[in-house]
């Protein structure tokens, strides 16, 4: 089996010289057969490294990196009182957005979350939700 282990921290300045912080660490189990693929194997680590940042993005609400300047992350703030929210599932927009771009580009949506998340398109955290739309945009559609 081949571990891949992705971290992601970021802070952002508050007023008044402080700041928030955000950290996630996300570890996925591979075949070892992916070693002689590394397309496949990059393609993999790419995808961890997006699902790790979405989940940071989404609770900082902090812009994008990648983004048009101006452009943030849509999230919604984390209560003051310093407790969690468990998070919040995929939006029916999103799942939606996932089956569309899915069928564009010939592809089955309950295989593509099961493979990148291991549940079923409708169990897909929002944050997933939108790292697999990211994703799917950034392939060729379906010439058919």
């Amino acid at each position: 089996m081949i571990k891949l282990n992705c971290g992601i921290n970021r802070k952002i300045g508050q007023p008044g010289f402080g700041s928030r912080g955000a950290s996630v660490n996300v570890e996925l189990e591979l075949e070892s057969t992916l070693a002689s693929d590394t397309a496949l194997l990059q393609d993999r680590i790419r995808r961890l490294f997006t699902l790790a940042r979405s989940a940071v993005d989404e609770e900082l609400g902090a812009e994008d990196p990648q983004a048009p300047q101006g452009q943030s992350v849509a999230v919604s703030q984390g209560p003051a009182n310093g407790q969690t929210r468990p998070p919040r599932p995929a939006s029916e927009a999103q799942l939606r957005a996932i089956r569309a771009l899915c069928d564009q580009r010939g592809l089955d949506g309950e295989q593509q979350a099961a493979e990148r998340f291991g549940r079923p398109l409708r169990d897909l955290l929002l944050p997933e939700a939108s790292a697999l739309i990211d994703d799917l945009k950034s392939r060729t559609p379906d010439p058919r």
